[in-house]
């Protein structure tokens, strides 16, 4: 006989790993991807075990499942010069390990993913609720090379040691000449 229990595990790690994203946006311009399948995620019901249907907004997380907080970017593409301009302007509700202690100082690593990758980095701030960036990076790539790729962004802690506490990303397909502004959801750090 066959054992089953193998064969239904990586089913309900997807639920696990990507509950947290099926909640609905909370900014009409962005776009939501489950972490393992990169597929737009929506809000869905399941039945619980009581078998009454229940919005998943509706489950309390905790654990790996809590709020990691937001990241808030405003992206634009300007096409006479091919260059794409990238602010990082705030975390919300950033939640970090204890082992961090109570303040650590947090800044945001933001990568394209190009074949060759582009690394850029915030400075430093000391950690709080509602953490301002409120910087600029500009990179001059042509716009076919870009709408293939993802920005990645990795929140880590500088001090009491560096570390990578929640990362969220987005496509760049649809890269705009109007500045666009975007509430992205940071999620656990994958293994």
């Amino acid at each position: 006989a066959s054992d089953l229990r193998t064969a239904t595990l990586p089913g309900s790690l997807d639920i696990s790993r990507s509950m947290f994203d099926l909640r609905s946006p909370p900014h009409k311009f962005m776009k939501r991807y489950d972490s393992l399948s990169s597929v737009p995620s929506s809000t869905s019901s399941r039945k619980d075990s009581q078998g009454s249907n229940r919005s998943l907004d509706t489950i309390t997380l905790s654990g790996d499942e809590r709020d990691f907080g937001r990241l808030n970017v405003k992206l634009c593409y300007v096409p006479s010069v091919e260059q794409i301009w990238i602010t990082v302007l705030h975390c919300k509700d950033l939640s970090w390990p204890s082992s961090c202690g109570e303040n650590p100082r947090i800044c945001v690593k933001g990568i394209i993913t190009l074949p060759k990758p582009v690394q850029f980095k915030s400075s430093a701030k000391e950690g709080c609720n509602d953490i301002e960036f409120m910087e600029t990076f500009v990179f001059a790539i042509k716009l076919q090379s870009l709408q293939a790729v993802r920005l990645v962004f990795k929140i880590q802690t500088q001090t009491p040691r560096k570390r990578t506490i929640g990362e969220c990303s987005l496509a760049l397909r649809e890269l705009s000449s109007e500045e666009l502004s975007h509430w992205l959801d940071i999620s656990p750090p994958s293994k």
